[in-house]
C-alpha cells in the first residue's frame, strides 16, 4: 500500500462501510460488523457512535466471532437491511443489521437491531456498545438501572436489551464506558442485539420479541417501496441499488435530500477538505426529484418540492446554497476536539459554502419545478408568484461574477454558472407557457438569448476546443457537462469539449473537477458518471455505454459511492455514501437509455 494507505490507524478503508438507514438517521457498517458511524436521533445530530472519525474516542458497537473467518455480506434483496455471513473453521453464522421502523412509519426513537442466527456448528462471538464523546465535546458516563446498565452521553440516553445475548455484569473501573457480551452462535439458534437510544426525552426499552419482528417488518417495508420502482432498463442492479441509497438520505420528517450521510471524511491525504455534508443541498434536491420522477415515486417528489418552496419562503428572497434539514439557513462552522479518519483532520460540524453566491441554484430550483409540472404536478399561486420573482431576478443576477459549483474562493464569471442561469430562464419560460408561472416571458426569453450569445461568444475557447471554466482561461471544468444533459448544448463543440475533458482531466475512467484539481484532491466520482451522460447526449451512445459498464463496477461491495475514488488504488475518499454520486450514477443510466432508445427510433446502429 502507498504511504496514505486509508487503512492505518486502526481505521477501516471508506469503502469497506455499508449503510443501513430508518428515514431518520444512518448508520455506517464496516467489513469487520462494527458499526462506526451512528448519531442519533436525527442524522444531523452529533454521533454518539463515532470512531469513524476518532478511533480511540468516537464509540462504536462491536459484533463478530472471536475466532478467525471468512466474511461475506449483501444487502438483503430490494432492502436497507445488511446481512453479514461469517464462516470459520468449526460453524456458520449470519448477522442481520436494521435500523428498525415502525408500523406506521419510522420510529419516534433510534432502534438499531442485530440479529444473530446459527447456520451450521458453532461460531462463538463478542460485542461491545461503547459511547463516544461526541467528538470529543463530552464525556459519557453509566447508571445501572432496575432494567440494566444505561449509557449517558450529555442528553443522549443509550440502552441494551436483547434475547440469549449474555450481557457482562458491568464493571465500573473499566476507562471507557460500555457495556460487553458474549455467546456462541449454533445451528438454527437466533439471538437479539438490540441498541436504542434517544435525545432529550424518555427512553422506552423495547421488548426484544417485537423487535425481532420489527426487523421483518423493516424488510417488508423497504420491499414494499422498492416494488413501487419502475426501471427495467441497462444497469438495473446498480440504478436499484443508488436508488434504494437516495432513500435512506431522504430525511423522512422534512422531505429534505442530505447531501451524505457523514461529517468531516477527508477529501485528500493531507487534510484540510473536510466538510459536513449533512445538510440540504439544493442541487442534490434537484437531481433527486428528476430520478424519483423517472421512477414513478410520488411521494418523496412530492415532499421534495414542499420542502423547498416552504424554505425559500421563509429565508427568501434571495437563494441558498443549501439548508438545515428542518428548512433554517446553516450559519457557522465549528471545529471538534477529535483527529479525524486515519488521523486526518480537522472534524468540523457545518460547511462554510453557506452565503456564497453560487448562480447554478436558480437553475436548480426551475429544474425542480418543471419537473414536477411535466409530471402533472399543478404550482399554487404562491410558488408560480415566487418563480416569476425568481426569474427576474435571474435576469438581473447572471451578470455577476460567482463562487461556482464547486464553491471556490474566487469569484469568477464561471461558463458552468452562466449555462445554469440560462437553463432557469429556459424553465422559466416553459412553465408560463404552460400556464405555471404569472405574467408575460417575453424579458425572460430575451434574457436567455443574451446569455447564451455571451456564452458562446466569451466561454468557448477555439485552442483548447473547449467551453473553458471562464472567459480567457485556458483552464477546464467537468461541471459543464450537466449542460449536455440539460441541452444547452448537444453540438460538436460539447462532443469537443468532451475529448478536451477526457484528455485534460481524465484518470483511466475517473474525472478531476477542474484544472488543477488532481494537485489537490481525488477524482471526484459524479464527474464521470457526467462524462458518460454527456456523451450519449452527443450521440456517442457505444462509447457512453462501455464507460458506463467500467463505471458501476466502482462501487464497493454492496454497491455504494463515495464523494472521490483514488486514480492510483481505486480507495474512496470523501463522505458517503454521497447522493450526488448515486444520482449522477441514475441520470447517466437513463440518459443513455433514452438515447439508445431515440437512435434506434431513428435507425441508427
Amino acid at each position: 500500500m502507498h504511504d496514505d494507505d486509508p487503512g492505518r490507524d486502526g481505521h477501516e478503508p471508506l469503502e469497506s462501510y455499508a449503510a443501513i438507514g430508518d428515514g431518520r438517521t444512518v448508520a455506517l457498517v464496516g467489513a469487520t460488523g462494527r458499526i462506526d458511524w451512528l448519531p442519533v436521533p436525527d442524522i444531523a445530530s452529533a454521533p454518539v457512535f463515532a470512531r469513524l472519525l476518532d478511533a480511540q474516542h468516537g464509540g462504536f458497537i462491536a459484533l463478530q466471532p472471536s475466532v478467525p473467518c471468512a466474511v461475506s455480506r449483501r444487502y438483503v434483496s430490494g432492502t436497507n437491511v445488511l446481512e453479514t455471513t461469517y464462516t470459520t473453521d468449526d460453524g456458520v453464522a449470519t448477522v442481520t443489521d436494521a435500523l428498525v421502523v415502525g408500523v406506521a412509519g419510522r420510529l419516534p426513537w433510534s432502534e438499531l437491531a442485530r440479529r444473530i442466527e446459527g447456520v451450521s456448528g458453532s461460531v462463538p462471538f463478542t460485542w461491545r456498545v461503547q459511547p463516544g464523546t461526541l467528538l470529543g465535546e463530552v464525556s459519557p458516563w453509566v447508571e445501572e438501572t432496575e432494567r440494566g446498565a444505561v449509557m449517558r452521553c450529555d442528553d443522549i440516553t443509550v440502552a441494551v436489551v436483547g434475547s440469549d445475548h449474555d450481557a457482562n455484569e458491568l464493571d465500573a473501573t473499566q476507562p471507557d464506558v460500555a457495556v460487553t457480551g458474549g455467546f456462541t452462535a449454533t445451528a438454527s439458534s437466533r439471538r437479539l442485539l438490540v441498541v436504542v437510544a434517544t435525545r432529550d426525552e424518555p427512553l422506552r426499552l423495547p421488548d426484544p420479541a417485537n423487535v425481532d419482528r420489527g426487523i421483518d417488518r423493516t424488510v417488508a417495508s423497504w420491499r414494499a417501496w422498492t416494488r413501487e420502482f419502475s426501471y427495467d432498463g441497462p444497469w438495473r442492479r446498480a440504478v436499484q441499488r443508488s436508488a434504494l441509497a437516495l432513500k435512506m438520505l431522504v430525511h423522512s420528517p422534512s422531505g429534505a435530500i442530505v447531501a451524505a450521510a457523514t461529517t468531516s471524511l477527508p477529501e485528500r491525504p493531507r487534510g484540510g477538505k473536510n466538510w459536513d455534508y449533512r445538510f440540504a443541498w439544493v442541487r442534490d434536491l434537484a437531481y433527486t426529484v428528476r430520478s424519483l420522477v423517472h421512477f414513478g415515486l410520488r411521494e418523496e417528489t412530492h415532499a421534495a418540492l414542499s420542502w423547498l418552496v416552504r424554505t425559500i419562503r421563509a429565508n427568501g428572497p434571495d437563494l441558498h446554497v443549501f439548508y438545515d434539514l428542518d428548512g433554517s439557513p446553516a450559519t457557522h462552522v465549528e471545529e471538534h476536539h477529535a483527529p479525524g479518519w486515519a488521523g486526518i483532520g480537522p472534524v468540523v460540524t457545518g460547511n462554510p459554502a453557506q452565503g456564497q453566491l453560487q448562480l447554478g441554484v436558480y437553475a436548480d430550483v426551475f429544474a425542480i419545478c418543471r419537473t414536477c409540472v411535466d409530471s402533472d404536478t399543478l404550482l399554487d399561486r404562491a410558488t408560480g408568484q415566487l418563480l416569476a420573482n425568481l426569474a427576474d431576478r435571474v435576469c438581473d443576477l447572471w451578470r455577476h461574477p460567482d463562487s461556482g459549483m464547486w464553491e471556490l474562493a474566487e469569484q469568477r464569471h464561471y461558463t458552468s454558472s452562466k449555462m445554469g442561469c440560462w437553463q432557469a430562464l429556459e424553465d422559466a419560460v416553459h412553465l408560463a407557457e404552460r400556464g405555471q408561472i404569472p405574467g408575460d416571458p417575453s424579458r425572460w426569453r430575451t434574457e436567455r438569448e443574451r446569455i447564451r450569445a455571451w456564452i458562446e461568444e466569451n466561454c468557448w475557447n477555439a485552442d483548447a476546443g473547449a467551453y473553458v471554466i471562464a472567459p480567457g482561461s485556458e483552464d477546464l471544468d467537468a461541471s459543464v457537462l450537466l449542460h449536455a444533459i440539460s441541452g444547452f448544448d448537444r453540438s460538436e463543440r460539447m462532443s469537443s469539449t468532451i475529448d478536451a475533458l477526457s484528455r485534460g482531466l481524465g484518470a483511466d475512467d475517473l474525472l478531476y473537477r477542474y484544472t488543477g484539481a488532481d494537485q489537490d484532491e481525488h477524482t471526484f466520482v459524479a464527474c464521470a458518471f457526467w462524462l458518460a451522460a454527456a456523451l450519449g447526449c452527443v450521440g456517442r451512445v457505444d462509447e457512453a455505454t462501455s464507460l458506463m459498464d467500467r463505471l458501476v463496477r466502482r462501487t464497493n461491495d454492496v454497491g455504494l459511492l463515495s464523494e472521490m475514488i483514488a486514480e492510483e488504488d481505486g480507495a474512496f475518499w470523501g463522505n458517503l455514501p454521497q447522493a450526488l454520486s448515486h444520482l449522477a450514477l441514475i441520470d447517466a443510466a437513463l440518459t443513455i437509455r433514452t438515447m439508445a432508445d431515440g437512435a434506434r427510433g431513428r435507425g441508427e446502429g
